[in-house]
């Protein structure tokens, strides 16, 4: 499913949140895919930049300063654009969400959710040790009820995670007393 890219009245970076294997890159992906978003990917960063990554805090900067760079040239474009990281700190989504207000993106967080014991076996299929796993997971910060959230299950298809990121976003761009729907045209969704 390949539509157009995803027209709002204010463009967004989706900051995708969760624990590794939580089915961040899974859902933010897709959706670039979907809508020709484009798409900051600390896994596709690292991958690139080390031949085994050994995800550590050295390792973490590096791939930070690179992801932060793409995002600061990709906000001159006003597309919407998806973030997806491993550092998953309230401090570090603050740092992303302020350099989107200053150049005048909306941040919506993006919140996958999946069991402890789906999160680890997805992260070891992935590369990640054990020891690797509990680093990121110690030091995930949950969003606060202030961030707004959306949450999506990571075990859910992905037409279902859209359909709920989709309405917010589609929210976000009402006009007074107007209904916005999703309407389904064959196996694609438009926005109305």
């Amino acid at each position: 499913m390949v539509m157009k890219s995803l027209s709002l009245s204010k463009p967004h970076v989706i900051i995708m949140v969760g624990v590794p294997g939580a089915g961040k890159s899974f859902f933010a992906e897709r959706f670039s895919g979907t809508f020709s978003a484009p798409l900051v990917s600390w896994k596709n960063i690292r991958a690139e930049l080390f031949n085994e990554p050994a995800y550590t805090k050295d390792e973490d900067t590096i791939v930070e300063r690179v992801a932060l760079h793409m995002l600061d040239e990709l906000y001159k474009t006003s597309a919407t654009i998806l973030y997806e990281s491993d550092v998953q700190s309230q401090a570090h989504r603050q740092i992303v969400s302020k350099r989107a207000k200053d150049a005048d993106y909306e941040a919506l967080l993006v919140w996958s959710q999946v069991d402890a014991a789906t999160a680890k076996s997805r992260a070891a299929k992935s590369g990640m040790t054990p020891q690797q796993f509990a680093r990121y997971d110690s030091t995930f910060t949950q969003p606060k009820p202030t961030d707004n959230p959306v949450v999506i299950s990571g075990k859910h298809t992905y037409a279902s995670q859209l359909k709920i990121v989709l309405m917010r976003l589609v929210g976000a761009r009402t006009v007074p007393n107007a209904k916005p729907r999703l309407r389904p045209t064959g196996n694609k969704v438009s926005i109305q």
